[in-house]
């Protein structure tokens, strides 16, 4: 079936390939690779804000707060300076819109490794694969097959100031490829690259809660802050997708082999609305400008409620709860999930639980394994 290059991901920006269509399938019209419908708040790559790891996704997408694992680097880099364990690698794998398109899927790798006792680094590799597509011309004459794919690598830094408190910093390389090198109106349409940080901070506080032993954390997270990106020499130029994240969790040791998480994300886009959105205009002034495009911003925060139960320090059982405005992506659902705790392995699962015809995230299911090395502090 042959359909016009549509809002999807990188297909959104490639809309300027108008005389290419593409013979395969792809994500509905009005759908951009992360879920969320078409609305008037677009950027590049939105693939970066799309959650990769299975503990936080079962949690309603909540995780900047939670306790750390390998996968804080895409929630909140500072988390890595209270892991418990010196060194953590994991894998997460999604089929990803599967109601919609059959050979989308997204992979992360991510690992990290303690260089001091307060000091942690990490990396990640984010792969994001559309699959193949068929490219003809305005005649209908093929240009061949083509696999377009996005990527970010991660370099990140973690440091604990004190026994409550860390900050970190990540370094994102961004490639985005959606084009083979076609000329369109004279320009040649070439992969986009870019270059993001992010900047975060955690806070943790033991409490008493209903007499019982308990954790009082707090987390924020500023990420894929850097310049815009373009697919040509001389062609438009498309913000990040720079987004501000703030939650709080609560955790309270049930007995000495169970405990209970309650989890809490606030979540905003730091990208104007398209009609204020200046395509030269700086990344400091599009932070600013998000708060004064004339939204509503409390419709512009999405919301992640998440709860988490651990038996026997093995077993994890979750749900959440996921709410975004109907105006700006109108993605709602809810999560489900679990995990496996033996030794140093870990295994994770979770679950959309929504109707695919009503929203094209609606069964997705994600899968992550992880390995812990060395001796678990604690202290």
């Amino acid at each position: 079936m042959l359909k016009n290059i549509i809002y999807s991901c990188g297909l959104t920006l490639m809309t300027t390939l108008i005389p290419f269509t593409i013979r395969a399938q792809t994500v509905n019209e009005g759908t951009l690779s992360d879920g969320r419908a078409q609305n008037i708040i677009q950027t590049g790559v939105p693939f970066l804000l799309i959650n990769p790891d299975s503990r936080s996704a079962a949690m309603g997408e909540a995780g900047v707060a939670t306790s750390p694992d390998a996968n804080s680097i895409h929630w909140n880099t500072a988390k890595l300076a209270f892991t418990e364990t010196p060194t953590s690698v994991s894998l997460s794998y999604a089929p990803w819109l599967r109601s919609i398109v059959s050979d989308i899927n997204l992979s992360y790798l991510s690992a990290y490794h303690r260089i001091s006792d307060k000091n942690v680094i990490g990396v990640s590799l984010r792969y994001f694969s559309l699959g193949s597509i068929q490219l003809t011309d305005a005649s209908g004459l093929s240009q061949g097959l083509y696999n377009p794919y996005e990527l970010g690598i991660d370099f990140a830094f973690a440091r604990q100031f004190s026994d409550n408190f860390s900050m970190g910093i990540a370094a994102r390389y961004i490639r985005s490829s959606f084009s083979n090198g076609q000329f369109i109106n004279g320009q040649e349409r070439q992969p986009a690259t870019g270059f993001a940080a992010d900047l975060s901070a955690y806070y943790k506080n033991p409490i008493t809660l209903f007499g019982k032993t308990a954790e009082l954390t707090f987390g924020m997270n500023v990420s894929n802050i850097g310049p815009k990106i373009s697919y040509s020499t001389n062609g438009t130029r498309y913000s990040l997708p720079t987004n501000l994240k703030l939650g709080g969790a609560t955790s309270i040791d049930i007995d000495a082999d169970s405990k209970f998480t309650l989890a809490l994300d606030l979540n905003k886009l730091l990208v104007p609305i398209t009609a204020n959105n200046d395509p030269n205009s700086s990344v400091i002034s599009s932070i600013f400008g998000s708060f004064s495009d004339g939204s509503n911003q409390l419709k512009d925060i999405s919301y992640s409620l998440g709860t988490e139960y651990w038996l026997k320090q093995q077993f994890a059982l979750r749900l959440g709860y996921f709410h975004e405005d109907s105006t700006l992506g109108n993605r709602q659902y809810l999560t489900t999930g679990a995990g496996f705790r033996y030794q140093s392995f870990g295994l994770d699962a979770a679950y959309i639980l929504a109707d695919p015809q009503k929203n094209p995230l609606g069964r997705t299911l994600r899968f992550t394994i992880s390995f812990n090395f060395g001796a678990q502090d604690t202290k």
